[in-house]
């Protein structure tokens, strides 16, 4: 109180009591104006608190994340103080660890026809010390070792006729082989390796040559192992252009992008890929420029599965989510949030998935009223959600604000399930869509581990070759053939579709 007798408002206060108002209101006459300036206060206070308590919420929600509740790689839950234990969307199947009853086993086992026999005669007894190199041989044990002999560099020399011609003359030379070049060159199978160690098995150019260099006792140098791979990558134009063509026929494909390093800057690599095919391309954008300049999805009518990145949505062809990605958001939200309606939904998508599983094989979608079952309980679940997330209050501080209203995490994901419901549930109705789209999360992560054992691409070109040769790498492993016979078949000018994906 003043020397007046009144109460002056301190702005600085945090809190007034409903007693001490009283008071004031009490001995203060001017008490309508006062209150006022304490109620301005208050809700200053309030609003300050909200923000406060707002940011601290975020920056615990960030704290939170790690790979099973957000899409931050697994590599990044090693930089927290405790990781975090691993959760599988699999339940128990109460099958004994290791090798099931009917699985084929690669266990060693001894040959019928060693290469070579090395015979262990026995001389004395070893109780008596009698002489037994006379006595007859009752049986043998035996002990098979599987071994590489020595490796090394096999010289064939090829050797042209030269004749001159009793008639004419003339000097007559026999052709050499197309392939069959210069006067010393290596041959298509160590060549098929070298690009084979780099492109396959990522190992750094230099690395690689010393690894023939120690195996196989040839001096291969890095100018040679890029000029091989520079003739393969021209080699697979063709086959490229066809693999594309088949993508593009197909009923579902999977598509996915990552950040990837190019001469010190920020590019993206786009995959499109089926379960026998894959086709990669680098490019400097990430959005629609780059998937119209890969030439795939602008002539695609077919299903695309992806992570709901908004580009993807405008190709006019039938769209399927990544539930997946959906999973981990949802733990996000009941993690950090407890909002119940994303535990729901989480165990919802799972028992679809897990009733699609045990449909009958030649089905095509689940039964009708499956079906009906199903939807009722995903329309519950979303309005629920929205009881949980209702519209903000209009304020005199934010009506006035113009443009879209920021919306918590939870309500933008519950926006995402409540306007993409056919897109999130296609796998139920349609059994050729998969629940996620790990095939093309699969078919990226090789490339990021490149990134990570040797680093940023040096030029376009390089990173180019390496798409193009890592693809179809990728579609002859999904065929179960051979790398090195596939690589030497196109350093030799002979890569052939039908050959990879019948």
């Amino acid at each position: 109180m003043d020397k007046k007798g009144l109460y002056t408002i301190d702005k600085k206060s945090s809190t007034i009591s409903d007693a001490n108002l009283d008071v004031i209101i009490a001995l203060n006459s001017n008490s309508t104006a006062i209150i006022n300036e304490l109620r301005e206060i208050i809700y200053q206070k309030d609003e300050e608190i909200a923000f406060l308590k707002a940011k601290i919420k975020n920056f615990e929600e960030r704290l939170n994340k790690n790979s099973s509740n957000s899409s931050k790689p697994p590599s990044t839950d090693a930089f927290v103080n405790k990781k975090p234990r691993t959760k599988s969307l699999r339940k128990k199947s109460g099958k004994k660890p290791g090798g099931q009853k009917g699985h084929k086993g690669t266990t060693l086992r001894m040959v019928d026809n060693p290469d070579e026999t090395v015979p262990h005669k026995l001389h004395r007894c070893e109780t008596c010390g009698i002489n037994l190199e006379d006595v007859e041989i009752t049986n043998h044990e035996r002990r098979q070792v599987f071994d590489i002999p020595p490796i090394t560099i096999r010289v064939t020399e090829h050797c042209a006729e030269i004749k001159n011609c009793p008639n004419c003359g003339c000097t007559n030379k026999a052709e050499f082989p197309e392939w069959v070049k210069q006067s010393v060159q290596y041959g298509s199978r160590i060549t098929a390796l070298s690009v084979y160690l780099r492109d396959y098995q990522l190992i750094p150019y230099d690395r690689s040559c010393e690894l023939l260099s120690d195996v196989f006792g040839c001096e291969i140098s890095p100018a040679t192992l890029n000029k091989a791979e520079k003739v393969c990558f021209e080699n697979l134009e063709l086959f490229e252009n066809e693999i594309k063509t088949l993508l593009i026929q197909s009923n579902v494909i999977n598509c996915d992008e990552t950040g990837m390093r190019i001469n010190g800057s920020r590019n993206w690599l786009h995959v499109v890929s089926t379960g026998n095919m894959t086709c990669y391309s680098a490019h400097p954008k990430r959005g629609s420029k780059a998937m119209n300049d890969m030439g795939i999805l602008p002539n695609y009518d077919g299903t695309i599965i992806h992570d709901f990145w908004s580009p993807y949505y405008k190709y006019s062809c039938m769209h399927a989510l990544c539930n997946a990605h959906l999973l981990r958001e949802l733990t996000g939200i009941y993690e950090n949030y407890d909002q119940q309606w994303s535990k729901d939904m989480g165990d919802l998508l799972i028992a679809i998935k897990e009733c699609v599983d045990e449909a009958p094989e030649m089905s095509d979608g689940l039964e009708a009223d499956q079906i009906k079952n199903f939807e009722e309980k995903y329309d519950h679940i979303t309005k629920a959600g929205l009881k949980e997330n209702p519209l903000p209050l209009i304020t005199p501080t934010n009506k006035k604000k113009r443009g879209r209203k920021k919306q918590s995490k939870s309500k933008n994901l519950l926006d995402r399930f409540t306007s993409y419901k056919d897109d999130i549930l296609r796998f139920m109705n349609d059994f050729d869509v998969p629940f996620d789209n790990n095939q093309a999360e699969r078919d990226v992560r090789m490339m990021k581990i490149q990134q990570k054992i040797s680093g940023t691409f040096r030029s376009t070109e390089g990173a180019l070759s390496f798409c193009r040769i890592r693809g179809y790498i990728s579609t002859a492993k999904k065929n179960q053939r051979s790398v090195i016979n596939a690589i030497q078949n196109a350093i030799s000018g002979e890569p052939s579709v039908s050959d990879l994906c019948n």
